[in-house]
């Protein structure tokens, strides 16, 4: 065994980690009969916060085992207690559906790095020991539900964690080695671990050439619960694509072979880090994501998915999947579960196409991160891309409600977020004086455009790490501080958001954007009404740049509103400030640096 796969625990926490992860520990009164139940039948009212359970709280003691405080890559001690105990922290700051890490059994530690993300599953039916036990699990969730909030559950269709590994060189034993002399042949690194990808499948090797496809060996490594996967169908080496890891993520435009390759490659490849590839083809492993899952959500009463890494998974998947976990869990009682997907990347079309009939309630919009809250909030640039951003919106995007989903078209429910644990947060990128301000600006269009907003934890503590894993700083080094700027802000923002429909249900029209930057009067205005059919109505106006004030000055640019001309206007942020609509629908708005306004008309207003 390699010394940097080898770790053990005491035997008194193996002892309870394996209790908790395979029996109930404790007494389950309170939380033994989990009644299953639609909770919700409309998501576009919520607020998502996601947070990762080993680092926003850390409740119950007896979870606390091989803790390295301060090693961000290592399990800090966060648990689903923790989040109970700070339940209030969260209802302060406005949230109201809860997004929590993956829950089941994952290997516990590979080459100097933890499981504490939930990403590397070995188990589909056994909890994570380092959050908690069925009890507390359930207990979690109730205690939300208590309190009208969700909770959505982090699930993995695409891979395991790494379960197996390549025995090219068949001796039976994981090595990592060089070939070649270098004088004049090539030398190429050879890891059994996570070798490159070969599109035939991971190849035997010896001295004396290819000898057929790698014997797949699983570990036996218990003591970090780096063992044969469960349930016992993905035990079985065929289940997987066995074809090495993704070495290429992009290809220069126009290259279309390129891309063939890049896309065959993120569809059969391993996950970098050794997760190895499911055979998602295959009807059995469909069947078991399906059962897997769907059980969970029978036992805890959750309320819906995030589903990780879409787009390594093919369409055909998605097809299957979607609409049978609709059909499992409205027979038990549960409808409008939501399921929404990561898809990184910034291509607004391939996004838009896991929203096609069938498929997914929603995705997280990744190309409003990269070229609305990257280009114009952190960086500066015109309004106008969030206008052609946004026209794409009904050409990319679902533009009908799901069959058995949430009720509403994916266009209008996609979970706007510019903050995860996969980028750096938005203040790592403007360390500067004004970034906060900058935050605080984009937060207000966060929490005003359509869609369901998500925020990253630590982000209202004005946390800003980098990359991960420094993006995945412990919530506990706030103190949970509820009285900083930015908390203040999102809790006046959320409480704003729910208190009118307009901000939720509202049709979203743009009225204001502009290609000017720099001195220019109107640079970084952005201006958008949202509208119900009942008449619900708000005009909001933001500036997107800190260096001048600016307002909608050029009148080429302006739409007429529809508010009723002589409609005054009353600022929800400084409602000592209105506005009236002039004669030909227009209205001037002037917005200092960084500032936002969130205007109702004056009959409407109870902020």
């Amino acid at each position: 065994m390699n010394a940097a796969h080898k770790i053990f625990l005491t035997a008194t926490a193996l002892t309870a980690s394996l209790c908790a992860s395979s029996c109930v520990q404790g007494e389950l009164d309170g939380v033994r009969d989990v009644v299953v139940r639609t909770n919700t039948t409309e998501w576009r009212d919520q607020i998502i916060y996601q947070l990762l359970t080993d680092r926003f709280a850390n409740g119950d003691a007896s979870t606390d085992y091989r803790l390295e405080p301060g090693a961000l890559a290592r399990y800090q001690g966060g648990d689903w207690e923790g989040i109970v105990d700070r339940l209030d922290y969260l209802e302060e700051l406005g949230v109201t559906a809860l997004w929590i890490s993956p829950i089941v059994l994952n290997v516990d530690y590979d080459a100097g790095f933890d499981a504490y993300h939930g990403y590397w599953a070995v188990d589909l039916e056994r909890l994570n020991p380092h959050f908690g036990d069925l009890a507390s699990l359930r207990g979690f969730v109730n205690a939300a539900h208590e309190r009208g909030m969700l909770v959505i559950l982090d699930i993995v269709t695409n891979h395991m964690g790494q379960v197996f590994y390549y025995d090219i060189n068949g001796n039976g034993q994981p090595d990592e080695s060089v070939a070649g002399s270098g004088a004049g042949s090539p030398v190429t690194r050879i890891s059994e671990y996570d070798p490159d990808y070969d599109p035939r499948g991971i190849q035997g090797w010896t001295s004396l050439g290819e000898s057929g496809p790698a014997t797949i060996r699983f570990f036996d490594m218990p003591e970090i619960f780096r063992v044969r996967p469960n349930p016992p169908v993905l035990a079985d080496p065929s289940m997987y694509n066995r074809r090495g890891r993704v070495t290429h993520w992009d290809c220069p435009a126009g290259d279309g072979a390129c891309q063939s390759r890049v896309r065959e490659m993120t569809l059969f490849g391993d996950f970098p880090g050794g997760l190895k590839d499911l055979d998602t083809t295959r009807q059995e492993v469909r069947d078991v994501m399906v059962d897997s899952y769907v059980r969970w959500v029978l036992m805890t009463d959750i309320d819906g998915f995030r589903i990780d890494t879409l787009k390594h998974v093919e369409y055909e998947f998605w097809d299957d999947f979607a609409p049978r976990v609709r059909e499992r869990l409205a027979a038990a009682g549960k409808e409008s579960f939501f399921m929404f997907g990561e898809a990184f990347d910034g291509d607004d079309a391939l996004i838009g196409s896991y929203t096609r009939p069938g498929r997914l309630d929603s995705v997280f919009y990744f190309s409003q991160k990269f070229q609305v809250f990257g280009d114009v909030f952190q960086r500066g640039g015109p309004t106008d891309r969030i206008r052609a951003l946004y026209e794409q919106r009904g050409v990319n995007y679902g533009t009908e409600p799901q069959p058995g989903g949430v009720g509403v078209a994916p266009r209008d429910v996609l979970v706007n977020f510019m903050d995860n644990h996969d980028v750096p947060r938005f203040l790592y990128d403007r360390p500067d004086e004004q970034g906060p301000a900058a935050l605080r600006a984009a937060l207000a269009y966060l929490l005003t455009e359509d869609g369901i907003p998500c925020i990253y934890y630590g982000t209202e503590q004005e946390y800003a790490g980098g990359n991960d894993p420094q993006n995945r700083e412990p919530l506990w080094w706030s103190g949970y501080r509820t009285d900083g700027e930015t908390f203040q802000w999102i809790a006046r923002l959320t409480r704003i958001r729910r208190g009118y429909r307009a901000l939720t249900h509202g049709d979203f029209e743009l009225v204001y954007t502009t290609n000017a930057t720099g001195d220019a009067s109107d640079a970084g205005v952005v201006a958008f009404e949202r509208e119900t059919g009942d008449g619900d109505y708000a005009l909001v106006v933001i500036n997107a740049q800190g260096g001048h004030a600016s307002s909608m000055s050029d009148a080429t640019r302006r739409t007429a509103l529809d508010a009723q001309v002589g409609t005054v206007l009353v600022d929800l942020l400084e409602p000592e400030t209105t506005f009236t609509v002039g004669a030909d629908g227009a209205i001037d708005v002037g917005v200092g640096p960084y500032q936002a306004r969130i205007l109702v008309p004056q009959d409407q207003q109870h902020e």
